[in-house]
């Protein structure tokens, strides 16, 4: 069996790792995974430090009592009522946001294109590190083929995109600050597509990727590796302009060549680190946060926890209660 396999087989086991729950006085910014609210408490989870952070005294606005989470970009995040499809976006998990009085931002009610549903959310994107700033887009992905678009502040209501050829039902959106796009990962990672930012209106372009140097296996270690996560994600460095795209956790870096653009497949990225789960997928510098490993991926959805690139180890998280409802990765706040 060759030696990606045999790390790959390491997603699948667990360990006896726990949470050390804290109160903790906050000094330094995250990431760090939200947990819920309780009485007033937000409750995040530390994974540099494998520990719950507490932020005491936070009053939870009324209109967001009774509303569940949908979504996270860039630290905010986004809640809705199913009852009357309203949407709020919330600084509520931001350590340095106002305890008191965090903000709450109204957006329109969401509609639905003829036979889609929107109870399910895929994920959210923003163009902007936040939702005040001056024509922002933000982007809610459905689990299904619908797309919805709106400037918080201006659009009365959300403009709704029908996904081409019903096959980013499950796709993970991102939006690229380089290329002022907001990208789709077509399902098994052949193709992206993508909407310019001042042209939503417009057709989705399709780029195929090519890839360079993935693994050779054979059919029954491909099967293991499918089995751990089906869900493509692209993710651009915070830092720079570099590009990853996370398949099955096997990883490729974007590369320019004489050829075009090229995903090669890697084992090492450096000082960076990825988070991927609901939420928008991103990357920061593992230095930036003292205990983050570099060239590792921290994951939520089908397990929790770590998987060292390098390495191929996985360590597993195990969460209060055994579940986490609201699984949502948040980077960095700054003041």
């Amino acid at each position: 069996m060759s030696r990606r396999i045999i790390r790959l087989s390491k997603l699948s086991s667990r360990n006896n790792n726990v949470f050390i729950q804290k109160c903790v006085r906050f000094f330094s910014t995250g990431p760090y995974l939200t947990l819920g609210c309780n009485t007033g408490d937000v409750l995040l989870f530390d994974p540099a430090k494998e520990q719950i952070v507490t932020l005491h005294g936070k009053t939870i606005p009324k209109e967001l009592k009774d509303e569940g989470m949908i979504g996270a970009s860039h630290g905010w995040v986004f809640f809705s009522d199913r009852r009357d499809r309203t949407v709020r976006v919330s600084d509520i998990y931001n350590s340095f946001a106002s305890k008191s009085n965090p903000s709450v931002i109204p957006l329109p009610c969401l509609t639905d294109l003829p036979c889609e549903q929107i109870e399910q959310v895929c994920n959210v994107a923003m163009s902007s590190s936040s939702p005040l700033e001056k024509d922002c887009l933000v982007a809610i992905k459905f689990s299904g083929d619908q797309l919805s678009l709106c400037r918080p502040g201006r659009d009365l209501e959300w403009i709704n995109i029908l996904t081409p050829f019903h096959c980013c039902e499950n796709s993970n959106l991102m939006y690229s600050k380089r290329d002022h796009r907001l990208y789709l990962p077509a399902p098994g990672g052949k193709h992206l597509f993508s909407y310019h930012l001042n042209s939503t209106a417009d057709p989705a372009e399709l780029h195929e990727l090519v890839y360079r140097g993935p693994p050779e296996m054979v059919q029954s270690e491909w099967e293991v590796l499918s089995s751990c996560s089906r869900r493509e994600y692209l993710v651009e460095s915070s830092s720079s302009d570099e590009r990853y795209l996370v398949k099955w956790f096997m990883l490729f870096s974007e590369e320019e060549t004489t050829e075009g653009k090229i995903m090669c497949y890697t084992e090492d990225i450096g000082d960076m680190c990825i988070f991927i789960a609901s939420n928008e997928a991103f990357c920061i510098p593992a230095s930036s946060c003292p205990g983050l490993k570099p060239s590792t991926i921290y994951f939520m959805g089908r397990g929790f926890g770590s998987y060292d690139l390098t390495t191929g180890d996985t360590h597993h998280y195990k969460a209060p209660g055994g579940v986490i409802t609201i699984p949502y990765w948040l980077p960095p706040f700054s003041t």
